[in-house]
């Protein structure tokens, strides 16, 4: 089925890209600087599809940019063909979520536009354009514009752009998330129709996302990302033959592994990126990284734990819900955080505190809300606490801004305030006024 695969192990094959302790991290005015991407080494081999799974927000589309050379690493190489990326440009294309066509170019056009830029006279560029346009199944639309396509002929449009100048890796950054679950089962069938009938020349697949069926359906290896900071938390060979059967156990027992591997934390729960501090400061406490998700969300899933008899396996609960991994597991974290949900190899299991919130009416949800919070999450206790020092209990969240600062990015910052006012308003630890920007002390 399948078996942990090493970073260095392809048949003995020299890897077309690799990472070489490859870091992001963006520096802060004291010195120190947030990790976002720890060191990590991974390589792309010839003859793979390698799909990247993990979190939303866990560094996957960034490291994805580093790759390519369209962002910079903070620290660490990447090599194509054993040589640094800084010495030429590697042969890669990207296919992005967003369908990123020009809206006043036709299909052909907008296919033939990297071969223009890469300076091909114009017939032998209209010969390859009209080619890649057939192979993907968009023959008949070479005049059309982008607005009289479906959003998944705008994505064949993308993926013939990025084909076109016959990369050496492709790399797809989500590229089917934006679609109807039809379009993208279609389009998944024929990318690995290309793929395995050698209908186009690229050497390997590079594909970044959140849909863990997707990884199994197409890849032969899957990494798996951990979080805070980014690194590698598992690597996985895929031994399951094309075409692959969902139903098939081996296909089954592969998803029900890599669910128990995203739901595993490999370290301490929630911590956010590290910051490392200058030289003599000492270095400030981990903060818990919030999951963005709201209440009522954690109520729906701890009722339907309950209808379950209070355990339910992830992988088929999601299933059930017509979910993916990025949709679900946030919402887990939460109960999780807040000590209403134990998670056991996979599968998780109310605590008699969720079944209480589950069955609660709504003022009494409110209530556990609040001393679940309190008890749990030290940035909601903070602001509590701050506001209750206050003569007046009122404190503008520019304050809380800069505490936040401390721990995350400018925009992580911004993020993390925004849901822990939302869960601070919902179990009234405070009130908030948008316009004033003022949280004001809710008295038990």
């Amino acid at each position: 089925m399948s078996t942990p695969s090493t970073l260095s192990d392809s048949a003995g094959a020299e890897p077309i890209i690799e990472a070489r302790k490859l870091e992001k991290f963006y520096p802060q005015p004291d010195g120190g600087r947030i990790q976002v991407i720890a060191a990590t080494d991974l390589a792309v081999y010839p003859g793979q599809i390698i799909a990247m799974l993990g979190a939303s927000g866990c560094g996957k589309s960034t490291l994805l940019r580093m790759l390519t050379g369209l962002s910079p690493a903070s620290a660490g190489s990447v090599f194509w063909h054993g040589a640094p990326v800084g010495d030429g440009s590697p042969n890669v294309s990207i296919v992005f979520q967003s369908f990123a066509l020009f809206p006043w170019l036709t299909v052909l056009e907008n296919v033939e536009a990297p071969l223009e830029a890469r300076g091909m006279v114009p017939i032998e560029r209209h010969k390859r354009a009209l080619r890649i346009i057939d192979a993907v199944g968009l023959d008949g639309f070479e005049s059309a514009y982008p607005k009289e396509l479906s959003g998944g002929m705008k994505q064949r449009v993308g993926v013939a752009r990025a084909l076109v100048v016959e990369p050496e890796v492709l790399f797809m950054d989500e590229p089917f998330s934006a679609l109807d679950v039809l379009t993208a089962e279609t389009l998944r069938g024929e990318l690995l129709e290309l793929w395995l009938e050698h209908k186009i020349p690229t050497r390997a697949i590079f594909i970044v996302t959140h849909n863990i069926e997707e990884a199994v359906v197409l890849a032969d290896r899957i990494v798996v990302l951990g979080r805070n900071p980014a690194h590698i938390h598992a690597d996985f060979a895929v031994n399951i033959p094309h075409p692959r059967d969902r139903k098939s156990s081996g296909f089954i027992e592969l998803v029900d592994e890599i669910y128990r591997v995203l739901t595993r934390p490999d370290h301490e729960h929630g911590a956010a990126p590290p910051k490392t501090a200058v030289p003599g400061k000492q270095v400030p406490h981990k903060a818990i990284m919030l999951p963005h998700t709201r209440p009522g969300g954690m109520a729906g899933l701890l009722e339907i734990l309950i209808d379950q008899g209070g355990r339910a396996d992830l992988h088929k609960l999601a299933d059930e819900l017509s979910l993916e991994v990025d949709a679900l597991l946030p919402t887990v974290d939460t109960a999780v955080l807040l000590g209403m949900l134990r998670l056991e190899e996979g599968g998780a299991s109310i605590t008699p505190e969720g079944q209480a919130y589950a069955e609660a009416d709504i003022q009494a949800r409110k209530a556990i809300f609040r001393k679940a919070a309190l008890a749990n999450v030290p940035l909601l206790a903070q602001m509590h606490n701050a506001l209750k020092a206050k003569s007046n209990r009122t404190l503008s969240d520019e304050f809380f801004r800069d505490l936040l600062d401390e721990h995350f990015s400018e925009d992580e910052s911004r993020r993390q305030l925004e849901t822990a006012i939302q869960w601070g308003r919902y179990a009234e630890i405070f009130d908030y006024d948008a316009a004033t920007g003022k949280l004001t002390l809710t008295e038990a």
